[in-house]
Order: structure tokens, then sequence, then C-alpha cells
């Protein structure tokens, strides 16, 4: 192979989803951190989905790497089951042998070992892959399972996974009573032109280049234009046009050796997904208590869906007679320091991640806030406030809080920094919602 010609380690390119070659780009460094919220919280699973190629199974691969052992895991990839063989295959994967069970011995079985487990102090995991291929059936056994508690928390933490044929069946009505127990969906999308450069760098950094520019400076932008930002045609066209180069006995890849890989494979230019059609796919139809406002501003849905990141292009311009749908804003955030105002954000319904790294919604560089510290979650009749495990905590009125419901002019103290929440509904005549709760630590 190439290898010794490129005085390389390993080979870059491959498809296997090989955590070591995990290039965290904004995007994928959020999803990462939104299913690593499920080990914190309970309330509800999490749905990560994304076209073909975008990186979902290298992902989930890291999460499932860096758990701590506490964790017990059952992950499901073959998802083409019947319920009762569905509910067999999570049992195998925490160490029983249930084919001989009848459903109720299955769900008899794995309820006492989910209590056994929580007893014991350890969480469990269930996280399913290309789960777009699971029947309804079968994803009503995943919201019972969902349902398993004690009385004060859920015993199972899920995540969905797959591609966005998963999001058009959780938006039917056939499942609506799934889709309210999602706490969070985010849809990968195809990296950006910057982001194509700087996942290639990577993947041979990794794998030993040193630094070593192999590709030339007028490569990355056709391998962009022919991949679209799809990591996966990224490693098939990158790895063909280093064999070109092998070939050739050239020790860099070239225009030359790009344009004979592009021959070989056949390609075409990535034409890519309309940002409509992806947008679509996640949000699901309009919800009724949305206002209609022209195309070109920002559209969001009304539930916890994460809307997906906008597309790096312009899009066109639209006719009059298009519309889309923006949800209401609930509030404001101010973020100040030393009795400044450094930051303001409006508060739709969705999630809002404040922490030290530039993948949260607000990042505050600063020592004193953890890597992801807090969040703010926005409905219509209702705006909390979470730690997310931080290592110094969020404070309201001296009192360090797990949870906090937020209430207009509330100010909560995270690091140096001061949250302000700024209710919006209060000025259009809001009745304050009997969501006054907040869950106290420890005081200051």
């Amino acid at each position: 192979m190439y290898l010794e010609l490129f005085k390389l380690q390993e080979l870059p390119f491959r498809l296997s989803p090989d955590p070591q070659f995990l290039y965290l780009s904004k995007q994928h460094a959020r999803a990462k951190a939104y299913m690593e919220s499920t080990i914190w919280f309970t309330d509800g699973f999490v749905v990560i989905t994304g076209e073909i190629g975008a990186g979902k199974t290298t992902l989930i691969e890291t999460f499932l790497r860096e758990l701590q052992t506490d964790v017990v895991i059952a992950q499901i990839n073959q998802t083409q089951l019947s319920p009762t063989a569905f509910l067999q295959t999570v049992l195998v994967q925490f160490g029983f042998t249930p084919f001989n069970m009848k459903k109720a011995e299955v769900l008899a079985t794995l309820n006492q070992f989910l209590i056994e487990q929580y007893s014991s102090g350890r969480k469990v995991l269930l996280i399913i892959d290309e789960a777009q291929n699971l029947s309804n059936r079968v994803l009503e056994e995943v919201r019972l399972l969902s349902g398993l508690e004690t009385t004060k928390d859920k015993v199972l933490r899920i995540i969905l996974a797959g591609q966005p044929e998963l999001n058009e069946k959780l938006n039917s009505q056939d499942l609506i009573q799934l889709t309210q127990r999602v706490r969070l969906r985010f849809h990968l999308t195809a990296l950006t032109k910057n982001e194509t450069v700087a996942y290639i760098d990577h993947r041979l950094e990794v794998a030993g280049s040193q630094g070593r520019r192999i590709f030339a400076e007028d490569t990355y932008a056709t391998i962009y234009r022919y991949t679209g930002g799809v990591p996966r045609l990224i490693n098939t066209l990158c790895d063909t046009c280093m064999m070109a180069a092998f070939t050739q006995n050239v020790d860099h890849v070239n225009a030359d050796s790009l344009q004979a890989a592009i021959r070989e494979l056949q390609w075409t230019e990535h034409k890519g997904i309309p940002a409509s059609t992806i947008a679509a796919r996640v949000a699901g139809p309009p919800p009724m208590n949305v206002s209609s406002v022209p195309v070109g501003s920002t559209a969001e849905p009304a539930d916890s869906t994460i809307p997906p990141p906008q597309p790096e292009a312009e899009p066109a311009a639209p006719s009059s007679s298009q519309t889309t749908y923006v949800a209401h804003v609930v509030g404001r955030v101010l973020l100040a320091c030393e009795g400044k105002t450094v930051m303001e954000r409006e508060l739709r319904p969705g999630r809002l991640v404040i922490g030290r790294t530039p993948d949260n919604d607000i990042q505050i560089d600063s020592k004193f806030i953890s890597r992801h510290h807090c969040q703010i979650v926005t409905q219509l009749d209702a705006c909390v406030i979470e730690d997310l495990n931080s290592t110094n905590g969020i404070y309201v009125k001296s009192k360090r809080v797990r949870r906090h419901n937020l209430n207009d002019g509330d100010v909560v103290q995270v690091g140096q920094h001061e949250v302000m929440y700024i209710d919006e509904r209060a000025s259009r005549g809001r009745v304050s919602p009997d969501h006054t709760d907040t869950e106290v630590i420890d005081k200051a």
C-alpha cells in the first residue's frame, strides 16, 4: 500500500468507525454533548439523526468508549426485528440467554435487571443505531421501556440514532406518545468547506503525517465539490486519490491524481440535500401555535427539537407567495460579568447550552466554567435552567441549585458571570404558570 510512500503509520481514510480518527466539528461536538446528557438526566431520551455517511456511528463509538465503568450498555445495531425479538436482543446485550422466554418473562426479567442495577448505583444505557428501520410496534416497545422508573428517576437511558427517515417516523401521528418522551433531537449535516479541510488534515495527522501537507492546496475545494462535505464520501475520494498518487509514484496528492481518482470512481459533483428538506425531516409539520413570517427569517420548531445548522451558502431568493414558520420568542437572557452586559440572546422553544468550549450555544471562556456547564430548556409555558453536573455549579439567591424554574428578573450565578432572565410573555399579560420549583443542592 501507500503508507511507506507517504510516511504514514496507519491508513488515514478507512471507512470503519474508528474513534481515534473522529473529527469533532462544531455540530459533531454538540451531538456528542447531547448524548452525554443522557448520563446526567433521565427525563426522556435523545434522538440523533444524520444523512448516510455523516459520522453517526463513529460518534457513537467514541461516546461509548469514554463512558465511565458505572454505566451498563446495551448497543443494538440490527433493528429489523419483531417486538419480542427486539426485547430478547436487549437482554442478550445485558448477558442473558432469553431465547426460550415468552414476552411476559422477557419483560419481567428486564424490569428486575434494571431495578437491580439502579439499586447498585449503576446507570443503564440503551443505544439503538439504524433506528429508522424499527417498526412502529418496536418503537412502541421502546416507549414502554422509557417509562420504567422508580419514585424518583427513570431507570433506563435511551439514545436513538438513525437516518432522516427516523424523524419522519417520529413525526407521524401513530407515534405521538413516543415523540412526547423525546427530550432532545439533533440532526448532523455535512461538513462545511473549512471543516472539510480540517477533517482531511486531522485524519492525516492521526495517521502520522506530523504536520506534512500531503494534499496540495488546490485539491481541497474540488474534494468538497465532489463530496459535499459528507465524511464517508471524503474518505472514499481521498483514499482513491492517495492510491492514484501511489501508482504515479508521487508522494503528495495533486490535481492530476485527484482527477484520476474522480474518473476512476465515475463521480459527478455532489448536489447535496436542500436545507428545506433537512428542516422538514427534522422538525416535521409546523406546529399550530406559531406565527407565519416571510421566508428568510430563522425557522425554529416550537418544541424541544434542535434545528439543523444553517447551510453555508446563501439561500435562493423566495417567491412572494412562499411562507415558513417561526416559534414565538419566550424570553431573553442577558449574560453579564462585573456588572457589564457582554451578551444577549433570545429564547425560543428548545435548548440552549452554556459552557466553556466552542460547541456550546453560549461560550464563556473562563476557568470557572465547565466544558458543558448548564442548559436552559425553554417551552411555551415555562423556562428552566439545569446544572449539567458542573464543577462549580449554578446559584440562585446564594443557594446552589440543580434545577430552577426561571421567573422574570431572576439572576443565576454561573462561575463569575451572571445570567439574567427576562420573560417576554410578562409584557404580553401572561399569567404565571405553576412552575416555581427549585431543586437545591446545598447552601453557599
